[in-house]
């Protein structure tokens, strides 16, 4: 790798992973990008490597900590990293149903994805950051945590204890100038986003303030900022990302 920062983008293959991904490529970084898809992944390293930065690509099953532990060792092998944008996770999607009649496996499956995952990254990337004395971490949670959408019972707990996570890792690190924080998007254009029934997907639109779906790049220019120099301040936060449907 080279001497510019290194970001590590986990689901980096589609929606916000990539958006970020490639913003962080605008912003000079290098790259380190982690998905369970391997051809998306490859096409968004093809694009960072267009914009003339280098980048490491890495089929990892997030929900095995014996391969984000392989993974993580291999990109630390290229170079330090200086951003971890735990992006990866998901609720249970088709599986997803209200809690008196929901899965307990959807339910292991869904914290193992949200919350383990940015657990086992963190672990795996904070010690090389806490003995440098530098590094932004940012975290991704969801409106959804907030707000209490039904069926999403096991996502939301999943997503909040993210939120308990970085608060409390946030104080860890603080006295090593390394800055943990969490973005929570709330409506925003995905390809899980557009599953969802027209009438599903207004019903969200009118309940948004500023009128309108956010895009995946609308979330990417938050985390460029959190993981800026310009952010050296900020730590322990949440910033929700929703047109002002929910307010913390």
């Amino acid at each position: 790798m080279s001497t510019s920062r290194l970001a590590l983008v986990t689901g980096a293959a589609n929606g916000i992973g990539r958006a970020t991904a490639l913003r962080f490529a605008d912003d000079g970084c290098d790259l380190a990008i982690v998905d369970i898809e391997a051809e998306p992944l490859a096409e968004v390293a093809a694009a960072i490597e267009a914009k003339g930065r280098r980048c490491l690509q890495q089929v990892v099953d997030c929900r095995d900590p014996a391969a984000i532990a392989a993974a993580a060792a291999a990109i630390e092998a290229a170079g330090p990293v200086d951003i971890l944008f735990n992006n990866v996770g998901q609720s249970g999607r088709e599986r997803a149903a209200e809690f008196w009649k929901s899965d307990p496996e959807v339910w292991r499956f869904v914290v193992e994805i949200s919350l383990m995952s940015t657990m086992h990254w963190s672990r795996r990337i904070v010690p090389g950051m806490r003995e440098r004395r530098r590094g932004r971490i940012v975290n991704m949670s969801t409106e959804s945590a907030f707000y209490g959408d039904v069926g999403l019972v096991d996502y939301a707990a999943a997503k909040m204890g993210v939120v308990g996570f970085t608060r409390s890792l946030a104080r860890e690190l603080a006295p090593f100038h390394v800055t943990v924080n969490v973005v929570g998007p709330g409506a925003i254009r995905t390809r899980a986003h557009d599953r969802l029934p027209k009438e599903t997907i207004d019903k969200v639109r009118n309940s948004v303030p500023m009128g309108f779906v956010g895009t995946p790049e609308d979330v990417a220019h938050v985390v460029s900022f959190l993981a800026s120099d310009g952010a050296r301040y900020v730590t322990g936060q949440t910033i929700l990302i929703d047109g002002g449907r929910w307010m913390i």
